[in-house]
């Protein structure tokens, strides 16, 4: 059985083939779910996590693409500042949050560089009927809040997957194509006690808050479940670009560990 743990030590073993670094950080997946697992009350997922961080911080051009990834600097923040933690972590959020915040170093731009395709495995992110949306929530601060917010996201049709991030008080809200992000601020809006701003980067890497107007929009609802989607997309397996080395990774009878993976990740998505 796959839990929070084993993916993140499977990640870990293949970031640390240095063949494998720069598929990672390339996948459209890979770095918002280790973003996820930096606000993990596991000291052990916390601990596997950064190490993960660790090793694809040792290719230089990965370095922009981390560092600009929405939500991880923030967390590398929250993670030196949080109490109760050991020596360890704290120890190893400094050094990477220090490797992503400083002066990147020129790497010429090979022509198989250019030409490489980005791999998909983790999350199933290759669904055009999706997309994600990262929401900074006034007023969550407890896990009272955090079920008010649950529900209110639950009856809005075309809502996918959701999942938290107390400690930066953020939610990252996978839905439809074709739903608004006013919806969202709509139905939070309607809670009473939560409002919601949109995440986004300007074109200096910076995060902006967008503000949303839950008046002006008429939010479609659920009757029962929220609206699931299938994830129309070819098996990861299937792909022969994924240039991912599994010499550490544990073998199955289907060469499934990834597509396992984004099914615990997708499965999961209610933490």
């Amino acid at each position: 059985m796959m839990d929070a743990l084993s993916v993140v030590s499977q990640l870990r073993d293949l970031a640390s083939e240095p063949q494998n670094r720069e598929a990672i950080v390339q996948d459209q997946g890979c770095l918002p779910g280790l973003v996820l697992f930096l606000d993990h009350q596991s000291p052990e997922v916390l601990l596997a996590t950064l190490q993960t961080l660790r090793y694809l911080a040792e290719l230089t051009p990965n370095i922009p693409t981390m560092q600009n990834e929405l939500g991880m600097m923030v967390s590398l923040e929250n993670l030196m500042e949080r109490h109760g933690l050991s020596v360890d972590i704290t120890s190893l959020a400094r050094e990477v949050y220090g490797i992503l915040k400083a002066p990147p170093r020129p790497t010429p731009c090979t022509p198989e560089r250019q030409r490489r395709k980005k791999p998909q495995f983790f999350i199933n992110s290759t669904n055009r009927k999706a997309k994600s949306v990262t929401l900074q929530i006034q007023g969550l601060d407890t896990a009272d809040q955090r079920g008010l917010c649950e529900q209110a996201l639950l009856t809005v049709r075309g809502v996918i997957s959701f999942t938290f991030q107390m400690a930066s008080k953020r939610c990252t809200v996978r839905i439809r194509s074709d739903l608004t992000t006013e919806s969202l601020g709509s139905a939070i809006a309607a809670t009473k006690v939560l409002s919601a701003q949109q995440v986004v980067k300007n074109e200096a890497g910076e995060e902006v808050f967008i503000p949303l107007c839950p008046s002006e929009v008429e939010v479609q609802q659920n009757s029962a479940i929220p609206d699931y989607l299938p994830e129309e997309e070819e098996s990861p397996d299937k792909n022969d670009d994924r240039a991912i080395s599994r010499t550490n990774a544990k073998e199955d009878p289907n060469g499934s560990w990834l597509n396992a993976a984004a099914s615990f990740l997708t499965k999961t998505f209610y933490w």
